[in-house]
């Protein structure tokens, strides 16, 4: 059966984008169709500066709108992948795989640090590193699948690069992963820059429809999305991005065509309006679970601890072979025959059985 694994970092609240381009995909086909792990990749949250409170609220906060965007315990696995040792005993190992030029060459490497340098901030070593942890988080599980959005591909690029270069050189280990890009929605943009994308860490709020975010401010920040000049209603996504963000916003809420949509609009006040009511439509089920499972903790929280549990016992035996194949010595309780006296002053171990 197919293996599909796909997570969300907790580093802002989780918006339009994250839903239209990945999370609803993941409730209406991947759990339905494959063996799915959904993780909240907590420890990508910390590559940059970071309130630790902030972030343990917005980890479950993220668990909770997964749940209620629709994900069934029953047919997927839940989790936080700190919970999970594995993914941070791959990551090393990985890390003696990948070279320092790979690292240096992610567009998101790239665009991340100069923000910090920008702010006047340090850029942690772990933001050089974080495509690798990510290669661990899916290599782990032996995953066939990675939906992701356009701009995470490169990283699943690197993924199936190092897995291909551990097999060749170590013996085959891991199943090498594809990327799935869903057709519509695959890269909301911000509403007030359609060249950004809809990013939850972004600090431009007008421009950003969250999850939660009440119906009046959805309504409110659709109308006011920036468009393009002249009049008429065209799908051009280079020429006329705003126009065409809008659009595809609308399509992916309604399951139009965003070129057969631009036709029925003689005015850009009439898009925008119907966007709106449209991106309100589709978060109303959304809120409304979500609310209901905020009153009762307890029952994510055990999602969360029975998701860890199937993901270890998934994880553990490919990160121990991929221990053994690297040359690691094997961990056991009843080791390869320890010899406890000493010849010429060492320890003898027997590795005979």
């Amino acid at each position: 059966m197919t293996r599909v694994f796909s997570g969300v970092k907790p580093t802002g609240h989780l918006t339009l984008g994250n839903y239209l381009g990945a999370m609803r995909q993941w409730v209406t086909v991947d759990q339905h169709r494959a063996e799915s792990l959904f993780c909240i990749v907590d420890l990508h949250a910390l590559t940059v500066d970071h309130d630790p409170a902030r972030v343990c609220r917005l980890s479950r906060q993220a668990a909770t709108l997964l749940l209620a965007a629709g994900l069934d315990p029953e047919l997927c696995t839940v989790f936080v992948q700190s919970h999970v040792d594995e993914h941070a005993r791959l990551s090393y190992v990985l890390e003696c795989v990948a070279t320092d030029g790979e690292m240096r060459r992610m567009i998101q490497y790239k665009e991340k640090a100069a923000r910090e340098r920008a702010r006047g901030g340090s850029v942690r070593l772990s933001l050089l590193t974080y495509p690798v942890l990510m290669a661990a988080d899916i290599l782990a599980y032996g995953a066939d699948e990675v939906p992701v959005g356009d701009d995470q591909a490169q990283h699943v690029e690197l993924t199936r690069d190092l897995a291909v270069r551990f097999n060749q050189r170590y013996g085959y280990t891991f199943v090498v992963p594809r990327a799935t890009l869903p057709k519509v929605g695959a890269r909301v943009m911000n509403l007030q820059d359609p060249l950004s994308k809809m990013g939850k860490s972004d600090d431009s709020g007008p421009g950003i429809v969250y999850l939660l975010d009440e119906p009046d401010v959805v309504r409110k920040k659709v109308m006011r999305a920036v468009t393009d000049s002249g009049r008429e209603v065209v799908y051009d996504r280079e020429a006329r991005p705003g126009l065409a963000n809008l659009l595809e916003i609308l399509a992916s809420c309604t399951g139009g065509n965003p070129s057969e949509l631009s036709g029925v609009y003689e005015s850009y006040g009439a898009l925008k309006k119907d966007t709106a009511e449209a991106v309100v439509e589709v978060l109303r089920p959304v809120q409304e679970r979500h609310k209901e499972l905020c009153a009762d903790p307890g029952y994510v929280e055990g999602v969360l601890r029975d998701g860890a549990e199937r993901a270890r016992a998934m994880a553990r035996p490919t990160v121990d072979a991929a221990y053994r194949a690297i040359g690691l010595l094997p961990a056991t309780s009843d080791p390869v025959g320890v010899d406890t006296g000493a010849v010429g002053g060492e320890v003898v171990l027997n590795a005979a059985r």
